[in-house]
C-alpha cells in the first residue's frame, strides 16, 4: 500500500544513532545544505531526547517541524530500544517535547543505504573490481561499534533500502589459522557471529584469541590501540589481527555481494574502514572476496569502495528529506503524525 503524502515539513531535524556516536543536522530547506552539530558520545546522555535539546535546540534559532531519525537496531512498536546503547527511541513523546508534526525513524544502516546513492565519487575509495553498474544492486556494510548491513535496489525508477540484521549471521572457521584461534573466539549463546569478529569489540576478540593460542599475554586492550599497534606494525599479534580482519570482512563482503549479486557495487562504511584503508589496499581483502569458487569471475568484476564521507548516514536521510520520491521506503508503522 503507497505511503500516503511522503514529503516532509521543513525544517527537519536528522538524526544518526548508532550504539557509541550520535550524529544530528538540520535541514532547514529541500535545497539547504544540511546544518550540522558537534558528534556526541550516548553514554554522555540519559536519553535521545535530552541529547537532542542540549547539542542541537539550545545551539539554534531553527525550530524543526519534522524529524527523520536513523538508528542501529530494528524499528519496531512505540517505543524503540537501540541494540548496543541504552537509549530508547520514543517517538509520541519526542514530538510533545519538541512540537514536531511528524517523525519518521528508519534502520541506521538504511540511511548509509541512501548514503549510496547521494554522496559524490570523491567520498568513495575504490578497493578494485569493474566500473559499478549504475542500476545495479547495491550492498553496505559497516564495522562499527556493531556490524550493519543493508541492500539497494533499483525499481520502478526509485531506489528501495533493504535494511535487515545481517550482522547476526553465522560465522566459522575456513583456514588452518581459523581452527586454531576459533575455539578462543567468545561466544554467544553457543554460536559466533559475524558481529563477533567484525566491528570495535571484534578487534578485541580476535587479537585475544590469537594471544592465547600463541600463548602470549596480551598487552593491548582497546581497538583504537590494537589497530595502532597493527598500523605500525609494533606488536605481532596485532598485525595478525588487522590481517584476518581485513580477509573476515572480505569473505563476508563476498557473500554479500553474492546474495544480492551486487553489480552495482559492495559500499564499506563507518569509521574503521576509514582508518585501515591501507590494510585493504593490500590485497588480502580482495582475495578474500572473490574466492567464491564456482563463481570467482562474478566477484573479480563486482567493486568495492569505502566510503570516507564523515557523515555518510547524515547526506543519506537529507536526501530522502528533500526529494522521498526519488525512494521507495515504506513507513508503515515506522512514522508518526
Amino acid at each position: 500500500m503507497p505511503n500516503i503524502d511522503p514529503n516532509f515539513v521543513f525544517p527537519v531535524l536528522i538524526g544518526d544513532i548508532g550504539g557509541t556516536n550520535a550524529r544530528f543536522a538540520i535541514l532547514v530547506d529541500s535545497y539547504a545544505e544540511p546544518k550540522e552539530f558537534p558528534v556526541l558520545l550516548t553514554k554522555d546522555f540519559a536519553t535521545l531526547e535530552d541529547a537532542i535539546q542540549t547539542v542541537v535546540l539550545d545551539h539554534t534559532s531553527i525550530q524543526p517541524r519534522s524529524a527523520v531519525i536513523a538508528i542501529a537496531g530494528p524499528v519496531e512498536g512505540d517505543e524503540i530500544p537501540l541494540t548496543n546503547c541504552q537509549w530508547v527511541v520514543k517517538p509520541r513523546q519526542m514530538m510533545e517535547r519538541f512540537n514536531l508534526q511528524d517523525i519518521t525513524v528508519l534502520n541506521d544502516f538504511e540511511a548509509q543505504a541512501l548514503a549510496v546513492v547521494s554522496l559524490d565519487d570523491h567520498h568513495l575509495e575504490n578497493i578494485g573490481g569493474a566500473a559499478a553498474h549504475p542500476n545495479g544492486k547495491r550492498v553496505v556494510l559497516g564495522p562499527g561499534t556493531g556490524l550493519g548491513v543493508a541492500g539497494l535496489i533499483r525499481s520502478r525508477q526509485t531506489w528501495v533500502p533493504v535494511p535487515g540484521e545481517g550482522g547476526h549471521v553465522d560465522f566459522g572457521p575456513r583456514s588452518e589459522r581459523d581452527l586454531q584461534i576459533f575455539p578462543f573466539i567468545e561466544k554467544i549463546d553457543g554460536r559466533v557471529s559475524a558481529e563477533q569478529l567484525l566491528c570495535g569489540r571484534g578487534l578485541q576478540h580476535i587479537y585475544k584469541a590469537i594471544c592465547q593460542a600463541d600463548g602470549v599475554k596480551p598487552s593491548l586492550v582497546t581497538p583504537a590501540e590494537i589497530t595502532d599497534a597493527a598500523l605500525d606494525k609494533s606488536n605481532a599479534q596485532a598485525v595478525e589481527t588487522l590481517e584476518l580482519f581485513v580477509i573476515y570482512l572480505g569473505r563476508l563482503a563476498g557473500d554479500l555481494a553474492l546474495i544480492f549479486m551486487a553489480h552495482g557495487g559492495v559500499y564499506l562504511s563507518g569509521g574503521i574502514p576509514q582508518r585501515i584503508i591501507s590494510a585493504l589496499r593490500t590485497g588480502s581483502f580482495r582475495a578474500a572476496f572473490e574466492d567464491k569458487a564456482p563463481h570467482q569471475l562474478i566477484l573479480k568484476s563486482i567493486p568495492v569502495y569505502v566510503i570516507t564521507h564523515p557523515l555518510a548516514a547524515i547526506a543519506g536521510l537529507s536526501a530522502y528529506a528533500r526529494t522521498p520520491a526519488r525512494f521507495d521506503i515504506h513507513t508503515d508503522g515506522r512514522r508518526w503524525r
